[in-house]
């Protein structure tokens, strides 16, 4: 457990008080930003494997508590829309992705998933993570999934508050249109929802993605999701 507390601080720590701070605005104005890019991409996937490969092998066994019985049932819907908020957040740039904030500029920025939300990605992964941690109940568990469930709900903040410190007047224009909260800005009438910007070709790739997954959940992770019927 101590590699994986060890690995979750630095996955963590990486994106939270550098990423996003004005840390990485003093740090890219030393390195420049190419440099700085290949060093943190390097960083977090170093974190990555380090917290994966400690999860894998985390001893403790601790349950911490036991999951709803209605949870299970619900779980292949919950994380269905995971994939379709980061699928179709991967496969439609916005002002909010890496590298893509001079997109802030272009009158047409609010489209597709961003009228949703201004983080799709990261809210899909929010909503894997919340699912996970709570479905499993074990001490790794919670630290694995609870540290990406962190990292994606602060990470929104910590997105839109660099946005707003580098852009400022074209970041105001576009938050005003959009919402960090999925469907917040629809349900208070500061834009509409509109499937057809979405597009059907992201959503069934997300649902084909979803899918291969499923099916190859055990061979992949060794934990099977599902029973067949009869087995």
């Amino acid at each position: 457990m101590t590699s994986l507390y060890l690995a979750s601080a630095f996955f963590l720590g990486i994106h939270l008080l550098i990423a996003g701070t004005r840390l990485r605005d003093a740090i890219v104005g030393k390195i420049g930003e190419q440099r700085y890019m290949l060093f943190f991409s390097f960083s977090s996937l170093a974190g990555l494997i380090w917290m994966s490969w400690s999860f894998t092998f985390a001893k403790n066994e601790d349950i911490l508590w036991i999951a709803p019985t209605w949870l299970p049932h619900a779980g292949g819907l919950i994380i269905l829309i995971a994939f379709l908020f980061v699928v179709i957040g991967i496969m439609t740039p916005g002002p909010t992705s890496v590298g893509a904030g001079k997109m802030l500029k272009d009158e047409e920025a609010v489209t597709g998933i961003s009228r949703i939300t201004r983080h799709p990605f990261l809210w899909g992964t929010a909503l894997w993570a919340a699912f996970h941690l709570t479905a499993n109940g074990d001490l790794p568990s919670t630290v694995f999934f609870g540290t990406f469930l962190v990292l994606a709900l602060l990470g929104t903040m910590s997105i839109d508050a660099k946005r707003k410190r580098n852009y400022g007047d074209d970041w105001a224009g576009f938050a005003a249109k959009t919402s960090n909260i999925p469907f917040g800005a629809i349900l208070t009438g500061r834009n509409r929802l509109n499937l057809k910007e979405i597009g059907l070709v992201r959503a069934v790739a997300a649902v084909v993605l979803f899918g291969v997954v499923l099916y190859g959940h055990g061979w992949l992770f060794g934990v099977v999701p599902f029973m067949l019927p009869g087995s």
